[in-house]
Order: structure tokens, then C-alpha cells, then sequence
């Protein structure tokens, strides 16, 4: 799914109630080398063993009840509550946004504009092409830094449009994006209505990696509040760009390539997700106050089988990608998910 969704949704999953200590690989570890110092030479191994396995799952239990004890736990604290336990795992990547592959990603209006001075590349694109996303986060943080249950977390996205269709131009990634990012996130202990609220505060760099004509690239800051009841969640994110120096010739390597972005891709996008039985939908809208332009974008996901997920996704205005912040389409495909968002 396009990323303003994800990015409204799981950069939040963190921040809507007091942290859980994490089941690290190494505590089991710690357990035994402290339990075969301590015990007699008649203990075995396997009841030593046995008894951090106890001692760890005490802990753990102790810890999941301190979450429930806040408040009702909604979707995205479940959500936390689960990458608690192998998010410092270092054989496990936690999943940030959503990770899928959209085979058929079809538009009404593909944009060939930028490519213009590239001979035979234009007349060459196709109006179906896949779509795919990578996302993952690393927490900065083991314990809390200022609030309960705060995190400082390092993220990392990458989507990339590729012409699979195109025969004549040997089928080339037309587009890829990328999206380091650092982001904070704490609960508020707030809960007007009877819900869970958390705030999240970050810095993005959104860059497609490409030089001179074209090069696109922002840098951003956000504040972010996210409120949670039940299956239902809710997110407004409005940001702040970080302006550049003007260019004064479009081959500069230096230089604002797109100082109009916000007028097309918005000063601000809300959320409103829900994951009911296994189903999850989600619905995004993005608005630009002084121009009045902006985008909309639904997604449905279903279950399949495994670890699959079945992922559609409707996308209308202008940003879908930086190539097109400024060409407004309609955009649907269908794919497969590996994650939720909630």
C-alpha cells in the first residue's frame, strides 16, 4: 500500500501504552549461566532449564498484565504488546508499514511527463506495472528514556514502482522511493471517550535516489496523535517541511528539484483504520490548506493462508509517488500482504 497509510498507522503502534519488556535471546542465556553458578553440581541442565523457562514466563505474564491494567487494549496496542517479545531479537525484523507485493498495479493516466528528454521512454511506459514495499524499525531504547513506556525508534522504508509489462524498455523499476526515518513515541495517558491516545514525533528524509531532471526529494518533521478504541483506530499527522535552496538551473546536482510539493501532496493527512475478524480496512485522506488538493486512499486485506494476506488497494489525486507529487491518477491493484497494519 502506498505509504501514507502505513505511515500514519505503524510508525504508532508504539506509543499507545507503557512498554512491555522484551523477551531478548540473550535472557535465557543470562539465566542459566547465573543459575549454574548458584546451584549445586547435582542440578542438572535441563532443570536448570526448566527453571528460567518458568522464571522468564513469570516475568513475561507480570509484564502483559501491566499493559491491560492501564486500559482496554485496542488494536495497536495489541499490535505492540505482540513485537514486544522479539522486537531485540536480532534474527527477527519488526515490521514498520506494511510489507507486500502488488503484481497489478494499474492507472488512468500514467505519468510520462518527467521523461521526456529520455528518447523512446515515454511512449514506451505502461499503464500496469507491480508495486512493492519493504519497511522495518530497529527501537533505539531498552528502557524508558523520558515517560513510562516511551520509545525512540529508527526506521526505514522502500517502495518501488516496476514496469514488469514494458518489453520495449527491457522492463525497468521506473520509480523507487526511500524513507530513513527516526521517530519518537510515548502514551499520553490520556483517554477522552474511553480511548487509548499516544503521541509520536519524528523527522523523514523521502528521497527516489535519482540525479539532475529527475531527482526528487523532501526532508519533513511531524507530530502525530494517534487514538485507539477497540478494533478501531484514528491517527492525525500534520508535518512541517524543512525548505531548501531554490535551484537556479534544473541540472543542478544541489537544490529544491520539487518546491511545490505540499501544494499537491498536503500539509497534513488523517486516518481511520479498523481490523474486525481478520479484516482490515483502511482509509486515508490528505489535504493541502492553501491549494485545496490533496489525495484519498482505501485498502482492504483479507486473510489467505500462512503468512499471506490477501491486500487491495485504491489510491486518487496527486502524490502517489514523488515521480507524480504533481500528476493527479487513479490508481487500483491487487496483491499480497505479509503484515497488517493493526
Amino acid at each position: 500500500m502506498p505509504r501514507r497509510i502505513i505511515s500514519s498507522l505503524a510508525l504508532s503502534a508504539a506509543c499507545l501504552a507503557p512498554a512491555v519488556q522484551a523477551q531478548e535471546l540473550s535472557s535465557m542465556q543470562q539465566c542459566l549461566l547465573d543459575a549454574m553458578n548458584k546451584e549445586n553440581a547435582s542440578i542438572t541442565v535441563a532443570e536448570v532449564r526448566q527453571q528460567c523457562t518458568e522464571k522468564l514466563r513469570e516475568e513475561d505474564n507480570q509484564d502483559v498484565v501491566k499493559i491491560d491494567e492501564v486500559k482496554d487494549p485496542g488494536a495497536l496496542t495489541k499490535r505492540m504488546q505482540s513485537e514486544k517479545v522479539t522486537e531485540f531479537d536480532p534474527y527477527v525484523l519488526t515490521p514498520h508499514r506494511r510489507n507486500y507485493i502488488l503484481p497489478v498495479w494499474g492507472t488512468t493516466d500514467i505519468n510520462t511527463a518527467p521523461y521526456q528528454n529520455f528518447q523512446g521512454y515515454e511512449d514506451s511506459l505502461e499503464e500496469y506495472e507491480a508495486k512493492l514495499q519493504l519497511s522495518f524499525k530497529v527501537p533505539v531504547n531498552k528502557e524508558s528514556l523520558l515517560i513510562e513506556g516511551d520509545k525512540l525508534f529508527f526506521g526505514f522504508s522502500m517502495q518501488s514502482w516496476w514496469q514488469v509489462y514494458a518489453s520495449n524498455i527491457s522492463k525497468p523499476f521506473r520509480e523507487t522511493n526511500y524513507q530513513p526515518e527516526i521517530f519518537y513515541t510515548t502514551p499520553t495517558g490520556w483517554h477522552p471517550f474511553g480511548t487509548n491516545t499516544g503521541l509520536a514525533v519524528g523527522v523523514e528524509h523521502l528521497s527516489n535516489g535519482r540525479s539532475q531532471e529527475l531527482s526528487r526529494s523532501w526532508n519533513r518533521a511531524y507530530v502525530q496523535l494517534v487514538a485507539e478504541k477497540g478494533p478501531f483506530v484514528f491517527s492525525l499527522k500534520p508535518w512541517i517541511r524543512f525548505q531548501e535552496d531554490a535551484k537556479t538551473d534544473p541540472m543542478q546536482s544541489s537544490g529544491d528539484d520539487n518546491p511545490d510539493i505540499t501544494d499537491y501532496v498536503g500539509d497534513y493527512e488523517f486516518t481511520i483504520a479498523a481490523n474486525i475478524d481478520d479484516f482490515e480496512y483502511t482509509l486515508n485522506l490528505r489535504h493541502a490548506i492553501e491549494t485545496g488538493r490533496g489525495s484519498a486512499e482505501f485498502n482492504f486485506t483479507f486473510p489467505l493462508w500462512g503468512k499471506f494476506i490477501g491486500y487491495t488497494s485504491l489510491f486518487t489525486g496527486y502524490g502517489e509517488s514523488l515521480i507524480d507529487y504533481n500528476h493527479k491518477q487513479t490508481r487500483f491493484g491487487v496483491g499480497i500482504a505479509l503484515n497488517n497494519v493493526l
